[in-house]
């Protein structure tokens, strides 16, 4: 371990020091003060932002630390600040739901922000042991959040199965990394790609470990048929922490796509594209429809997020540049569109009721005007009408797979898209044509309204002015 190697991996060691820094302060902090640590905590995502936008890498360069399992590189920087902004957004919108709640304890910034690091050594794994390191921080992270609400029943039924859940596959992709192991002899992802292109290995082992590694990362990413976990934990959990599993961990699942199929296992595209077909077809389909018989609009969110999964793995399935910048896109495009829609539920959450029926969004323009905007521009976007930066996404990922040769599945993904308007639309119509069940004015603290009208805006804006986040994704791959 060098000066140099330590300078390649500062931002993580930055949030890991921030982390204990902030761990340690709120054991020093009363109740009242708790304020304090949401500062710190915004603050350390702030500068972990200036830092990698500091040290980004230049597009094409990649250099390696610690014996290859750390990898710096304009795709990991990246998608690091987009990480470090929706925390941002993650932090503000939650203070407002944990005060409310009862909730407002140190634990939730600390576990986030050591599910932020899970996340950034998962973005930068140059390993088998690397991803695996970055991955059980995030998830182990997740599932203590998912019970943050020690008197929820509701909350510890929730982590309880995404515990057992997960667990299980965490194990499935060990077991595969081991069978790859076992074939190849090597850890580090440019080792095992040249060895797998050289041909080395059995075939058989090559296949097993590769069938268990790509149902892990179909767990992760919560594709059909690995799915089932989704609809339950986001109707379980605190909003908050749906609102956070929603967004930054579907970015550190299109790294370790693309790290462990792309950095790793190019060699068997031909191998893995086929599960992927079958996984992204059954995703867009079960997800959108299931989602129309939805009338708890957490669990129509989380049945919405199973068919933006299958949208990203139809960018990953051509292995080429353009499709890999594509599901780049869409990740971040779709991180950006569910956290404000699961921030106007927290607005709309009150008295220690949370807002989770789609009754609950009825007659939100007369109650809240702008706020109705934000919902409508988010609510377009993802379901991918034109100028909105859904539309953009979804047409980055069919161009990408057309381009392929994937036709068949593109012409599932635009039918898929256009059942999936039909939910989206129906929460405008609830919110515009509908008479609130509650009169009372809808109101947010400063910072909330500030943020959410800032993530609104960015459907649009990013939407029309796409090019620029175009561009820098697939600046990420050349």
């Amino acid at each position: 371990m060098t000066i140099a190697e330590l300078q390649l991996a500062l931002p993580e060691i930055f949030v890991l020091s921030m982390a204990c820094v902030i761990l340690l302060a709120d054991l020093f902090i009363s109740d009242e003060r708790r304020g304090l640590t949401h500062t710190l905590a915004v603050v350390t995502l702030i500068f972990a932002t200036i830092l990698s936008l500091r040290l980004m890498m230049p597009s094409g360069e990649t250099v390696y630390a610690f014996s290859e399992s750390f990898v710096r590189d304009r795709f990991g920087d990246v998608l690091k600040v987009f990480s470090y902004l929706i925390f941002i957004g993650v932090f503000v919108y939650a203070k407002h739901y944990l005060r409310s709640f009862g909730l407002f304890k140190g634990e939730f910034y600390t576990l986030s922000l050591f599910a932020l690091l899970g996340t950034m050594v998962l973005i930068s794994a140059g390993s088998l042991l690397t991803i695996y390191l970055g991955l059980e921080l995030l998830t182990l992270s997740s599932y203590a959040l998912v019970a943050l609400d020690r008197n929820s029943m509701q909350g510890s039924e929730a982590a309880m199965k995404y515990f057992v859940l997960g667990s299980l596959a965490s194990g499935l992709m060990l077991f595969g990394m081991s069978f790859i192991f076992g074939a190849t002899g090597s850890l580090a992802l440019g080792e095992l790609s040249t060895a797998l292109s050289a041909g080395v290995g059995e075939d058989m082992l090559l296949s097993f470990g590769l069938v268990f590694i790509v149902l892990g990362i179909a767990f992760k990413l919560g594709a059909v048929p690995l799915h089932m976990w989704i609809p339950d934990v986001y109707h379980g959990a605190p909003l908050p922490i749906t609102l956070f599993l929603s967004s930054v961990p579907k970015l550190a699942a299109v790294a370790l796509a693309i790290r462990l199929l792309d950095n790793g296992m190019i060699a068997l595209h031909s191998e893995w594209q086929g599960m992927l077909v079958v996984l992204a077809a059954l995703s867009m389909i079960l997800g959108n429809v299931v989602a129309i018989a939805q009338s708890n609009i957490k669990r129509m969110l989380a049945y919405s997020t199973i068919a933006h999964v299958g949208f990203i793995l139809l960018g990953l399935l051509p292995a080429t540049p353009e499709g890999y910048a594509a599901a780049m896109f869409y990740a971040i495009a779709y991180a950006i569109m569910s956290a404000g829609a699961f921030a106007v539920l927290i607005l709309l959450s009150n008295n220690g009721v949370e807002a989770e029926n789609l009754d609950d969004v009825k007659g939100l323009a007369r109650r809240n005007p702008w706020h109705a905007l934000m919902m409508l521009m988010i609510m377009f976007s993802l379901a991918g009408i034109p100028v909105f930066v859904g539309f953009f996404a979804k047409w980055q990922v069919i161009a990408a797979a057309l381009s392929a040769g994937y036709t068949g599945l593109s012409i599932i993904a635009v039918v898929t898209a256009v059942i999936g308007a039909f939910y989206y639309l129906r929460v405008v119509k609830l919110m515009y044509f509908d008479e609130p069940d509650n009169p009372e004015p809808v109101t947010a603290p400063v910072d909330f309204r500030a943020v959410l009208t800032i993530n609104g805006v960015a459907m649009l804006a990013l939407g029309i002015f796409s090019g620029g986040l175009i561009s820098l994704c697939v600046s990420s791959f050349v």
